[in-house]
């Protein structure tokens, strides 16, 4: 209940993220819901229906991933005294963010399964009643238990991972040291955090996702990676190597944010280039996974690009959606999280402005820190692409 009272509260932007939450998470149930359709549909096409299902994964990662970002943004979730006083805690207000993000997420799931159903037929009196009776298997009945399965997938996965995400996040973080150097003498403050250290993890992930992707698209016939309009010849490996790499691209992102950082302050840097780098420095985990996920989901596009962009495309509507739902969520999830980062720095920013510091050279700073990681993940998205394509293409 408190939940709900929270969510009427709020500002219209958060309640804007939360129902871009509860929409992926929509889309993701219509995935799940499709793919058991599929499976009742086609028993004896067992393989094709878990390669479906394994395929569903990925954008129910990307909104789990986008999920967690608004529960961090979302300023009903933050620390104050005055909920302190009254027993809600961080623990309290973690699990309160939980329930609101599993309130959103069950909202989509219903929204998934209502309109499932009526465009299996099952639900008459609407337009388009069974328009996609045939790619949904209407002639199938449905086991209620897998229904259940399937539609709390998002929630529980989205409510679980928030939980679990807020007890650390770095805006509760920077508000405790903040309070710290107000009560504590200067040379007690906290030292500054250490540079991300999944750097060289992270090369080997992507290194040993594209050596998958190469051995699992030796000696295929025909297309070695039809994307899911034919899910029953994709080889499972290719999906594997597609996933450690996006894992390794998220475990790198923090460290070559940090070098991005590094970058831009050395050979004499000014004023402008010294905050822009120390800023980058500092917001190195906030921002770098965020950005290897949305670097390893564009390159995965440029690569089905030099594969597909020449040739008829041999995907359908439920391809189309799910690349919508990640390529939307995880640009989605790194946007957010760069609002999470400007609020963290607020008062950093007010206290120059009151020191004489000009909005200019504030607005200068963002530029070159944008500037910044464009130069190091551009390359970096562009050269994957490429990597990952060629044992594909030739």
């Amino acid at each position: 209940m408190l939940a709900l009272r929270l969510a009427r509260g709020s500002h219209p932007l958060v309640l804007v993220r939360r129902l871009l939450v509860a929409a992926a998470s929509a889309g993701v149930g219509f995935l799940l819901l499709c793919t058991l359709g599929y499976a009742s549909g086609h028993p004896a096409h067992s393989a094709g229906s878990v390669l479906r299902l394994l395929w569903c994964f990925v954008p129910l990662a990307a909104t789990v991933q986008f999920a967690v970002a608004v529960a961090r943004t979302d300023p009903s979730t933050r620390p104050r005294p005055g909920l302190s006083a009254v027993g809600l805690g961080p623990v309290r207000l973690s699990v309160l963010a939980a329930v609101s993000t599993a309130v959103s997420c069950t909202l989509g799931s219903m929204v998934a399964l209502l309109f499932f159903l009526h465009l299996r037929g099952d639900i008459s009196g609407l337009p388009f009643d069974g328009a996609a009776a045939g790619l949904l298997g209407a002639d199938a009945s449905l086991p209620l238990a897998a229904v259940v399965v399937l539609l709390t997938l998002a929630p529980a996965a989205a409510a679980t991972a928030s939980a679990l995400a807020l007890r650390t996040s770095p805006v509760r973080a920077a508000g405790v040291q903040d309070g710290a150097r107000d009560l504590l003498p200067e040379e007690q403050v906290p030292a500054p955090a250490a540079p991300p250290a999944g750097l060289p993890w992270g090369v080997a992930l992507t290194a040993a996702g594209l050596a998958v992707e190469a051995y699992a698209s030796r000696g295929s016939s025909g297309s070695p990676f039809p994307l899911p309009g034919k899910l029953d010849s994709t080889p499972a490996w290719v999906l594997v190597g597609w996933t450690l790499t996006a894992i390794g691209l998220a475990t790198a992102g923090p460290g070559l944010t940090h070098l991005a950082g590094r970058l831009l302050q050395a050979v004499r840097p000014g004023a402008v280039r010294l905050l822009a780098g120390r800023v980058l420095m500092d917001e190195a985990r906030r921002i770098g996974r965020p950005l290897g996920v949305v670097c390893a989901v564009l390159s995965a596009v440029i690569a089905a690009f030099a594969l597909y962009g020449t040739g008829p495309r041999p995907f359908g509507p439920l391809t189309a959606l799910g690349a919508v739902l990640v390529i939307g969520c995880t640009t989605a999830t790194l946007l957010t999280s760069a609002l999470e980062a400007k609020q963290a720095r607020a008062e950093t920013a007010r206290a120059l402005l009151r020191l004489g510091a000009p909005a200019s050279a504030l607005r200068a700073a963002t530029a070159l820190r944008a500037a910044a990681l464009l130069l190091v993940f551009a390359p970096l998205t562009w050269a994957i692409a490429e990597l990952a394509a060629l044992p594909l293409t030739g």
